[in-house]
């Protein structure tokens, strides 16, 4: 039995709350449930919309998809979805220049599939914490290419910088991630707005701790607010195998 939690806060120093998450523990089309993390960028309202309008279309898409194959489903749902972005943007002068990162999972008995857009990130834990998608970045790539060391890349200046995003281009180009998963194993899903107030070792800390998966995704959000709470936190946790007393 699946169970998930979701959860998004404004953060400490924003206005608007340009995260967007949804989760199902439910099907949806052909897919047997569906998680999805959204940060939106962009001028007044402009993140939001995109956040929003990326997670909404990727619903529908799935919902009405006649594909069997998770990869053709995520992909067809989130080409879509960058193509309402970028046609809104050209309709609407105030939205122009809008986009969003999306990272979308499905649970598929013990089997993960992950599509990813942008630096928000998925990660797997259990005695450890894995980073399963990869940022979309300059610093990401910088790091990739010897440039700088994993730590520099932390407080890095341009960290905020992104390489890929839905709504930026007419073409969009989606990595795939299939993971084999274990008892035990708790799947995160989050904006930067946690993984960059948090270490990654405190994450997996918070989310090995005691409590319910909603008590942990709420300590996940004290935490980064209380660390100075930069941007919009969102944060989805899934317990792919959740049993009677726990979670």
């Amino acid at each position: 039995m699946i169970k998930s939690f979701s959860v998004t806060d404004i953060g400490k120093k924003r206005k608007l709350n340009q995260d967007f998450v949804y989760a199902s523990d439910e099907p949806v089309g052909n897919l047997p449930n569906v998680y999805i993390v959204a940060d939106g960028m962009g001028g007044h309202n402009a993140g939001d919309y995109a956040s929003k309008c990326t997670v909404e279309t990727v619903v529908r898409e799935i919902r009405g998809c006649f594909e069997k194959s998770p990869i053709r489903i995520l992909s067809k749902a989130i080409r879509v979805a960058n193509d309402q972005v970028r046609r809104k943007a050209r309709e609407d002068k105030t939205l122009y220049g809008m986009g969003t990162t999306a990272v979308v999972a499905t649970c598929l008995g013990k089997y993960l599939q992950v599509a990813n857009v942008g630096d928000s990130r998925l990660y797997i834990i259990n005695d450890e914490i894995r980073q399963i998608t990869r940022d979309h970045s300059l610093v990401e790539e910088m790091v990739r290419m010897g440039g700088i060391d994993r730590a520099a890349a932390r407080n890095h200046p341009d960290k905020n910088i992104i390489t890929r995003a839905i709504g930026a281009r007419d073409t969009i180009e989606i990595d795939f991630f299939h993971e084999e998963l274990q008892r035990g194993d708790i799947v995160l899903m989050c904006s930067d707005g946690l993984t960059n107030m948090l270490e990654d070792e405190e994450i997996g800390r918070i989310l090995k701790s005691q409590g319910t998966i909603e008590e942990r995704a709420e300590k996940l959000i004290k935490a980064a607010n209380d660390n100075g709470g930069k941007d919009n936190i969102a944060v989805i946790i899934i317990d792919v195998f959740a049993e009677e007393g726990r979670s």
